[in-house]
């Protein structure tokens, strides 16, 4: 074909089809980007994580398809929670210097659209869920957006330093969903598995809350270390840290996990403990401000990430491979 024919296959009725340049695609892509910054995908990984293990260790069967799907609609109902959540916050997340470069507050996505975006992928995950995999399934993921949404977001993150304690229960939903997705129903498994995340939730979040402070200080959040102090932080992690390690060991008490499981989740918790144990005697000066720019609350939250996916990946591998 002639460079002649070229030209006039995209002159269409006189009309310049205009061609995409590098620029375009940088644009595209940088938007792509934004859109998905929205859902939380660090966030995420570990949501999704969780419910694939809540859906390993349930008891029967599923289709792959129906697993794959149930595995789907966890991922973008935990992502649509975190673009409503991101909508809700967009005045705060404009003052803290860890969110301020956010889609929304930066300017990039408009509230409304980030809104509506959130409710669309909420609603659509629910019903797929529900309809697709069963209602309990359903029931519960909607449970979990629901109280991450309106209890955590608009209720408890503004008002009470307890936020992160009763709002820890919407990232404790996941294996349950998990477990729901194949058995239909809900039971004691899978109420430990909550626990476990809704234990491990304050010391994770408290030691990254340590060393952004003063973020929340000036959106006026009422974290714990902003109403308490720091040295009250440190101690509640150190009390929290030791309350998880036997809650970690509740699989093997009501014999949904064995002795590999046990080992696994006694050596992860032991270090778990050594670790907030340097976060609770920091060198602080009087005031509890620490001295080492929280090195050992920064490595604590680090610490607490890989601890989850640890202890998450021997339940599943002892149920797995010796069936307990």
């Amino acid at each position: 074909m002639s460079n002649g024919a070229i030209r006039n296959g995209i002159q269409m009725g006189g009309a310049h089809a205009p061609l995409a340049t590098s620029d375009d695609l940088q644009l595209d892509l940088s938007e792509a980007r934004d859109w998905l910054a929205l859902l939380k995908p660090r966030v995420m990984t570990l949501v999704v994580f969780s419910g694939i293990v809540g859906l390993l260790v349930a008891p029967g069967s599923i289709h792959p398809v129906l697993a794959l799907t149930a595995i789907l609609c966890i991922a973008i109902g935990a992502g649509a929670a975190g673009a409503i959540n991101m909508w809700y916050d967009r005045d705060i997340d404009a003052v803290m210097r860890r969110t301020a470069s956010r889609p929304i507050p930066a300017g990039r996505i408009r509230p409304e659209a980030a809104l509506s975006f959130g409710v669309v992928l909420a609603v659509a995950s629910t019903m797929v869920m529900g309809l697709a995999v069963n209602p309990v399934a359903g029931a519960v993921l909607a449970a979990s957006i629901g109280f991450y949404v309106f209890v955590y977001t608009m209720w408890l993150k503004r008002r009470t330093p307890q936020n992160i304690v009763i709002g820890g229960a919407a990232g404790a939903f996941p294996p349950v969903i998990g477990w729901a997705a194949v058995t239909g129903s809900l039971s004691v498994e899978a109420l430990v598995m909550f626990a476990i995340i809704f234990v491990w939730t304050p010391p994770h979040f408290w030691a990254l809350s340590l060393y952004a402070s003063g973020d929340y200080q000036r959106a006026g959040v009422p974290m714990l270390p902003v109403v308490a102090g720091a040295k009250a932080t440190r101690r509640q992690i150190w009390w929290y840290s030791l309350l998880l390690v036997p809650v970690s060991l509740l699989p093997v008490a009501i014999g949904m996990a064995g002795p590999a499981y046990a080992a696994a989740a006694g050596v992860l918790g032991a270090y778990f403990l050594y670790v907030m144990w340097r976060v609770k005697r920091d060198a602080q000066d009087e005031s509890g401000v620490s001295l080492s720019n929280d090195a050992p609350a920064r490595a604590g939250f680090r610490y607490s990430i890989l601890y989850l996916f640890a202890l998450f990946t021997a339940l599943a591998a002892d149920v797995l491979v010796f069936g307990a």
